[in-house]
């Protein structure tokens, strides 16, 4: 059996694209749109949505300054899956952006 888990044919991934923003937007909540499509790896487009989608449950809050955005992270919040309730946004993020151990 060859367990080749880097391979990247696979159509999923165990992090979804919101938990890609988040960890973006808490890294640089400067960050354009753009610099979030391409951290995601997805349109501009998808990449506003996401956001938005993230601001309307309360997880992110977006705020002009001259013409930029900022963002901050609501990283004190619970995640939203049932089983994962007793973690928060903070601890996802620092996991996730967490530097890998050499192998």
């Amino acid at each position: 059996m060859n367990n080749n888990s880097g391979n990247e044919d696979h159509p999923w991934a165990f992090v979804t694209n919101y938990a890609h923003v988040l960890v973006c937007l808490a890294a640089d909540p400067r960050a354009r749109l753009r610099d979030v499509a391409a951290y995601v790896g997805v349109t501009e487009r998808t990449a506003a949505q996401l956001v938005s989608n993230l601001e309307q449950a309360g997880y992110v809050t977006k705020t002009r300054q001259g013409r930029r955005n900022q963002y901050e992270v609501h990283d004190d919040l619970p995640l939203r899956h049932r089983a994962h309730r007793h973690h928060t946004v903070g601890e996802l993020i620092h996991f996730l952006a967490a530097p890998g151990s050499a192998a």
